[in-house]
């Protein structure tokens, strides 16, 4: 059986309390936390990735910048700072997932077209499997399309991508599993 690790991408209060916040935000934050419930009593690792920009309200240390209110965290969960939609690209991430032997990783968060999208895309091409959490990811309409409809045509989309050699699940929440 692959080890997993639950990444939970974004959820800051500056891009959750916003009005209008997310998409679903409440029902996201929920699911996120019946994850990190369930990776926590297999052992395994949870992982909060934290954007940050400087003079925005996402400027690291800020009360934007903090995890979202309704977000249950535990001592033994493991942070990563980025600054890029990319939670692998200049950060910690990589070396944490390989000193667990983490194998699989269930994604989930913010920005289902910006950090989920790239962050998917970049942990198969960097060999992990990768499950989607296809109810736990949220992003906040656009002129172009609802958030529903992102989500809807990412958690359709990301799974057809083959090419990296590894796969790419998009699951409910209900339906993912820690080992």
């Amino acid at each position: 059986m692959k080890k997993s690790a639950l990444i939970v991408i974004d959820v800051q209060r500056a891009l959750f309390a916003s009005v209008p916040g997310p998409a679903d935000a409440t029902a996201v934050v929920a699911r996120i936390n019946a994850l990190a419930f369930r990776a926590r009593a297999t052992a395994a690792p949870v992982v909060f990735v934290q954007h940050e920009r400087a003079g925005t309200p996402l400027q690291f240390g800020s009360p934007g910048w903090a995890l979202a209110e309704d977000l249950e965290v535990a001592s033994q969960d493991h942070r990563i700072r980025k600054t890029t939609p990319d939670s692998f690209l200049r950060t910690e991430l990589e070396g944490l997932l390989a000193s667990q032997g983490v194998s699989q990783v269930v994604l989930c968060g913010y920005a289902t077209e910006f950090c989920v999208d790239t962050t998917t895309r970049r942990a198969a091409a960097l060999g992990y499997d990768v499950l989607l959490a296809a109810d736990a990811h949220t992003t906040h309409d656009k002129p172009h399309a609802t958030a529903a409809q992102i989500r809807a045509h990412h958690n359709a989309t990301l799974p057809d991508i083959v090419s990296f050699g590894s796969t790419i699940r998009a699951l409910s929440t209900a339906d993912i599993q820690f080992a």
